[in-house]
């Protein structure tokens, strides 16, 4: 989850501030690497809170 969510995301945001030019890659691997440690960490530590909440609006919608 996290690596697709930071590939695209460093892909875009990179892609917006920079455009398609020369070094584009390499200006996309440093930014892919530097948040994609954060990105895992912050799913590993959220996702169970975020899924208990998901779980809750669920069952609170269909009640």
């Amino acid at each position: 989850m996290s690596i697709y969510m930071v590939t695209i995301m460093t892909f875009v945001i990179t892609w917006a501030n920079t455009g398609m030019v020369d070094g584009f890659l390499g200006r996309w691997w440093q930014a892919f690497y530097i948040a994609w440690p954060i990105a895992f960490c912050l799913i590993l530590v959220g996702a169970p809170q975020l899924q208990k909440l998901a779980a809750m609006l669920i069952r609170r919608d269909f009640k």
